[in-house]
């Protein structure tokens, strides 16, 4: 598995830690390539990883912004991409394990406790897809929506 790993300029410092600290855990993590700078726009971090976790769906996506909440709503329209914005540990879970969830939205403005934010990121790697009968079911419905 791989997990892709992108952010805009207020995401730099926040992607930088997390990525020494998930590959000094063994995980393979990559990012994608595009350079930072004051002026660059969240929403083509987003398109490119999303479309790199679609192209893969083994793998996951890591997207890092000021509040999270302009990488999720980018990542979000991106066919197949399903991100959840995490605060907390409880939506890392139920975004992937209730969701599907495939890509994870960080506020670096909001999650400001180092410790807590390699929590939310450990509990949404670690946590299985969803599988419950009833959750499959829902997510069902989006992708259906989806390819409407």
């Amino acid at each position: 598995m791989k997990i892709y790993i992108a952010c805009d300029h207020r995401g730099v410092e926040l992607k930088n830690k997390l990525t020494k600290y998930l590959k000094e855990n063994g995980l393979n993590v990559l990012d994608i390539g595009i350079p930072n700078s004051e002026l660059d726009d969240y929403p083509d971090f987003a398109f490119k990883l999303g479309e790199m976790v679609r192209d893969d769906e083994k793998n996951l996506g890591i997207l890092i912004c000021g509040s999270g909440i302009g990488m999720s709503i980018a990542a979000n329209k991106v066919k197949g991409i399903r991100c959840v914005r995490a605060v907390s540990v409880d939506d890392a879970f139920k975004g992937k394990n209730h969701n599907g969830c495939n890509v994870i939205a960080i506020g670096s403005e909001v999650t400001t406790d180092l410790d807590l934010v390699k929590e939310i990121i450990d509990t949404f790697i670690n946590t299985k897809m969803a599988s419950e009968e009833r959750h499959l079911k829902r997510i069902k419905v989006i992708e259906k929506y989806e390819e409407s």
